[in-house]
Order: C-alpha cells, then structure tokens, then sequence
C-alpha cells in the first residue's frame, strides 16, 4: 500500500513547504499555498522513459535532418521552421478568444494523409459547440475526431487505440491525471500531464499540440517548466478588437526562435497575410509630424512599421513618457540623449510614442526612428514618406551598426521607398540598390538635419 505525501506547493512559482504558509518565501505572493498529496512512487526509471541505450561517441550519432510534413498555411510552417516535426510537442499560448482553437481546428484535418485521423481532445468545449465553430469556419471533414475528455489516462488510452495522426488537447489547464490528487490546472497536475503527453510523442511520433491559458501577464498560466518540457513554445499575440494577430515563436528545438506569422481574423478564420510590411504601412499619413517608417527584422523576416510620436506641453509637474509597443524605459534613454547630445528641450514635455498595428519591438535598430519621429513632432517639421530609417543611438549620441541591413534595405526598395538613413557603419560594405538612396550617418545631430523636410 502506497503513503500518501501531504505538502503545500505556491501555485505561482513552485516553491514546496511541508505546511502552510500564508506567503510564499520564494516569489512573495499572497495566499498562493496550494495543499498537494502525491502517492509515493518506487524509486527507479521514471514512468514511460525509455530504457537507456548508453553514452554514445559524437561521431556514431547518425545525423539528419527532422522528418517534416507541410500543414499548408504558410506562415505556420515558417514559425514551426519549415513544418511539424514526426513526434514534437508544440505548446500554443495567447489571449482567451485571441485564435489559438480557430488556427488549430483549420490545420489539424490538413494533417492527416488517406485513410489517417486526427484527433482533437476538448477539455472546455462540447462536441456541439465545436461542431457550431466549424461550420462557421467552412471545415467539414470526417478524418477529425472530437473527444470531449479531461482525463489522462483516458486520453491516452484512446489515442494509442486510435493511433492518430496528429493530437491536439485543449487545453493543458484543464487537463488531470489520477496518478494525483491536486486540481486540475496546479503545478503537478500540468508538469505530470505535458510529461507524459512528451513521452507518448516521443515514442509514438505523433505531433501533440497544447494550448494553455496565459495568466494576466500575458505568460502561459502554470509552472516555467512547462515551456522547457515542451519542444515549440507559440504565443499568440494582438488586441481581439484589430483583425491582426501575430504568433511569435520564443522556443523552438526545430528551428530558429523569434520568427513570427502574421494572421487576419475574418469570418471564415484566420487567413495569412503573405507580405507584412504593405499591411502595416496600408493607413499611413502622408506628410504628417511625428510619423517615420523603421525597418525592423523579427527573426528571418523584415519587417517595415510606422512608428509615431506626440510631443505637446505638459500641465503637470512631471511630464509623461508613455510608450505603446517600444520599451518606456528605452524612451526615457533617448530623451535624456536628445537633450544632453542636441540640447532640445524636453523636459517640459509629454512624449508619446506608438507603434503602429499593435507589434512589439524590442531591437535597437528602432532607436534612430524614435529620435527622428520625437523631433519631428516637436519641431513640427514632417518627414519625407519615401524615406526609412534604422539605427542604434548610443549614450555619446552615435549611431551604431545594426545586423542584416541589406535585407532591411532591399525590404525597403521593394515597397517603392527611395531614400534611406542607416549606421555609416553599415554602408561601408553594403553593395549599391537599385532607386534606394543610402545616406550614412554616425551621429543623431546629422541624421536628423537629412531626414527632416
């Protein structure tokens, strides 16, 4: 007879304790003990691992590349590095109501050749409410397979009689096993749940797909070891009131990391948006103060945005630095740069900076566009719409080299810009482009005497 082990585990980052606590010691949040019991467990080769083959020499290991297949959504497949790998684990995240069910109900029927079935396991919605949504999404296939089901052991016992093509569980939260007596969603509950879901990929070479709520933070709900069980981390990004959404890849064993999919949310689903930049840059001003186009590059893909600012006086004692999809803290470096290398006065000030689109970006090469959207604005002086800059600006006021210009450039002279301000740095090497006008700069003061009209 086995002994059952009684502990208090914090639901927000899983520190243990063998009673009850009305603080966590670790991460310091409130009423977060959660009471636990968990039977002991022989001591051995965990549950499902395989037996183990030995330590191998480098050069015996066969190499080669990972067995693919096509969902045939091409952005998809650009996030996943090509397409889903036989027997991985990808975990999608987002938003409640921001795609994650849509996007999967459209590709998981795409995943089963003849005579194959997929199965997709709902642990939130009933086989009637799913049916609804595909009907309303045009998808009518009898190879996809509903299981409305929260029990593990009964999920996997169905899936290796089934032997599906691809398993998708929606969702991970709501997902238990009875090895455990926690509720479903706590800590152990998801880490032995995604264990062993990873352990009947792996030996079976089905695809499993997990969706998982995001706390308020915006991180999937749950234990940080989740994303490092798993081999694909998406999440799902974007305001449910614009029609864009984005998933970005910030994991992948398979594949190259921060790689984003650019998605619209119409009637019939989510359809890709094959060229990014043009649809960002589709409602652009022309000649307005304050308003610059940036080259940016998320992964692989360049991407141009338009990027704005408002400058007006302020009517408090401390005025505002307000950022919307810039990092406010790199705001605030700038305008200390502008006002101690240009000598502009902002200190009496309130600066707004926006993003146009709702993308979040964190590279540098944005810093020369800030500097040239926020004198814009204050001088009232309007920047060509033909003209694109990028550039990292440094404490000195210099304008730093950034990575990949050239594909940020010919980006640019695709969609029809003729002018470009980029690092001196960069232009050293960088071969001539056709009706692109390269200017290099190595300081923010002489950037922006050539950008402003």
């Amino acid at each position: 007879m086995t002994r059952s082990k009684t502990s208090f585990r914090c639901q927000q980052c899983g520190y243990q304790f063998p009673r009850q606590l009305g603080r966590c010691p670790e991460c310091k949040s409130w009423n977060s003990m959660q009471e636990e019991r968990a039977p002991e467990v022989g001591k051995g080769r965990p549950r499902g691992v395989a037996a183990a083959t030995g330590p191998l020499p480098l050069a015996d290991i066969e190499a080669g590349d990972e067995a693919r297949f096509r969902t045939g959504v091409g952005e998809f497949d650009r996030i996943l590095g090509g397409g889903v790998v036989h027997g991985s684990v990808i975990l999608i995240g987002g938003d409640p109501g921001i795609g994650k069910t849509t996007l999967l109900l459209q590709i998981l029927p795409r995943l089963a050749k003849a005579n194959e079935r997929v199965l997709y396991v709902s642990g939130e919605e009933s086989p009637r409410q799913i049916k609804m949504r595909c009907e309303r999404l045009g998808i009518d296939s009898d190879r996809l397979l509903i299981f409305p089901e929260t029990n593990l052991e009964e999920i996997l016992k169905t899936t290796q009689s089934l032997a599906p093509a691809a398993l998708v569980v929606d969702s991970i939260q709501t997902t238990f096993t009875g090895l455990l007596t926690s509720a479903p969603g706590s800590i152990s509950q998801v880490q032995e749940v995604a264990a062993q879901l990873m352990f009947y990929a792996k030996r079976s070479g089905t695809p499993v797909f997990l969706i998982g709520h995001v706390t308020k933070d915006g991180a999937i709900a749950g234990p940080r070891t989740l994303e490092h069980i798993v081999d694909t981390v998406l999440y799902f990004e974007g305001e449910k009131s614009h029609a864009y959404r984005i998933l970005r890849a910030v994991k992948n064993r398979f594949g190259s990391t921060n790689e984003i999919g650019v998605f619209e949310m119409t009637d019939a689903g989510l359809q890709e948006v094959a060229n990014p930049s043009a649809w960002f840059l589709s409602e652009r001003p022309q000649k307005a103060t304050g308003s610059v186009v940036v080259a940016s590059l998320e992964g692989t893909r360049p991407i141009l945005i338009e990027l704005q600012a408002l400058v007006s006086p302020t009517s408090f004692s401390m005025p505002r630095r307000m950022a919307n999809g810039v990092d406010g803290s790199r705001i605030a470096l700038l305008v200390a740069v502008m006002e101690k290398r240009m000598g502009l006065n902002l200190s009496g000030q309130d600066i707004y900076v926006n993003v146009v689109g709702g993308l979040r970006i964190d590279e540098p090469a944005l810093d020369l566009g800030i500097v040239a959207a926020v004198t814009s604005s204050l001088r009232n002086r309007p920047i060509s719409p033909t003209t694109i800059v990028f550039g990292e600006v440094g404490l000195g006021g210099e304008v730093r080299a950034v990575g990949q210009a050239e594909t940020r450039l010919r980006e640019a002279a695709k969609l029809g810009f003729r002018r470009c301000l980029l690092p001196e740095r960069n232009l050293v090497k960088m071969p001539p482009i056709d009706s692109l006008e390269l200017i290099g700069v190595a300081e923010v003061g002489q950037a922006l005497d050539a950008v402003l009209t």
